[in-house]
């Protein structure tokens, strides 16, 4: 896979298992997170990945990591808009406003931070794809925790805005929207995680998305698992 991808929310879960899946394709894969620590161990795993702290709710953050992965591999062609927070808010009335910052914070701006920063690559370019992972809750809602859903909803119709927007000049963007996957998000709630999604199953819905022929647009993937919807 001759392409280079920025990857965000790489140190863990659904990023992580993307990041490593990709490499071992052979693209040039650029992975940022927050953790140092996390980054360093998955570019342990994958030498010729590269990584970069950032933090995508941070304009500078990301304009700094976008301008190592141009030194590093050349314009962005690829990016996956991976990076998000997800925090149960079963009682509004005893819900922090900092919670709902937070989600859409990083759910939200965070993807049109990076967004705007790889189309300065794909327009000149004609080309080129943006993947932003949402979640079946930016298409459906759930009692447990209406301000993710919230921010969901917002990442997806910002998403769906841009798409419509950047089409015609040959960028193409796809939602994937995998239902309960088996990541940090759930925390120690007691769910059946042996049901869910995995991050790796995940990860290779977007490689087939990626492999796909120029000339193929695919605007909303939605994955679920055969076990989950079953129980």
């Amino acid at each position: 896979m001759d392409t280079t991808i920025f990857i965000t929310g790489a140190s863990s879960g659904i990023g992580r298992a993307t990041a490593l899946r990709l490499a071992a394709d052979g693209a040039r894969v650029f992975a940022v997170a927050r953790s140092a620590d996390r980054l360093a161990a998955l570019a342990a795993e994958a030498p010729g990945l590269r990584t970069a702290v950032c933090d995508v709710t941070d304009e500078a953050s990301v304009a700094k990591a976008f301008v190592a992965c141009r030194e590093a591999f050349g314009p962005v062609q690829v990016l996956i808009n991976n990076a998000g927070v997800g925090l149960p808010t079963p009682d509004l009335a005893q819900t922090d406003l900092a919670d709902l910052e937070a989600m859409f914070a990083t759910n939200v701006r965070g993807s049109f931070l990076c967004a705007r920063e790889a189309l300065r690559d794909m327009l000149p370019a004609g080309a080129g794809h943006i993947v932003n992972v949402v979640s079946v809750v930016g298409k459906q809602t759930n009692p447990a925790a209406p301000l993710y859903c919230a921010s969901k909803f917002g990442q997806r119709g910002f998403s769906s805005g841009l798409a419509d927007q950047v089409l015609k000049k040959g960028v193409k963007v796809t939602d994937i929207n995998p239902s309960a996957t088996d990541t940090g998000y759930w925390g120690d709630r007691p769910v059946p995680r042996e049901k869910m999604l995995t991050a790796e199953d995940v990860a290779e819905a977007i490689r087939w998305l990626l492999g796909l022929p120029r000339r193929v647009l695919v605007r909303e993937l939605d994955l679920d698992s055969m076990d989950w919807i079953a129980k």
